[in-house]
């Protein structure tokens, strides 16, 4: 007889041990620095409105997602059925494509309206700059780290 060797299914943390995961830390600075970038968007007013929807749609999008998920993850609802790993990562590969394309058009925004705007905006849309490139970077580590573990799964 042929003994085969699976690899032992891993579970997927709930509860307090998401705060001890590598991938599932990540929740709370993306919810505080996704929750920085649209507080900050929202104070200030910039010229042309339209890309700024787009950017008040991530980060409002990302930040109840985030929200929920990490939700879900605490109360152990992901227990119930398979998938969930994939999803995990699907969710936060979205979350650095949308975020990475928010923080160039704020970017963007920002360095055109330089000119225009008085100091203390400016300031306040440099900040949402820098929070929405760093909010980038929490959600692409969050990615990897997701895709490491879907592929150990």
């Amino acid at each position: 007889m042929a003994a085969t060797t699976a690899k032992p299914m891993a579970s997927l943390p709930s509860g307090m041990g998401i705060c001890t995961t590598a991938p599932d830390i990540f929740y709370l600075p993306e919810l505080i620095f996704g929750g920085l970038v649209w507080i900050l968007v929202a104070s200030t007013h910039i010229l042309p409105p339209n890309p700024l929807a787009w950017v008040m749609f991530v980060s409002l999008f990302c930040f109840v997602m985030t929200f929920l998920w990490l939700v879900i993850f605490a109360c152990g609802g992901h227990k119930n059925s398979f998938g969930w790993a994939t999803a995990d990562f699907v969710y936060h590969f979205l979350a650095v494509i949308f975020y990475l394309s928010a923080g160039v058009i704020l970017a963007y925004i920002t360095f055109i309206a330089k000119a225009i705007q008085m100091f203390r905006i400016y300031q306040i849309d440099i900040s949402a700059v820098v929070f929405a490139f760093a909010t980038t970077l929490l959600y692409f580590i969050h990615a990897i780290l997701s895709a490491i573990r879907w592929r150990n799964f």
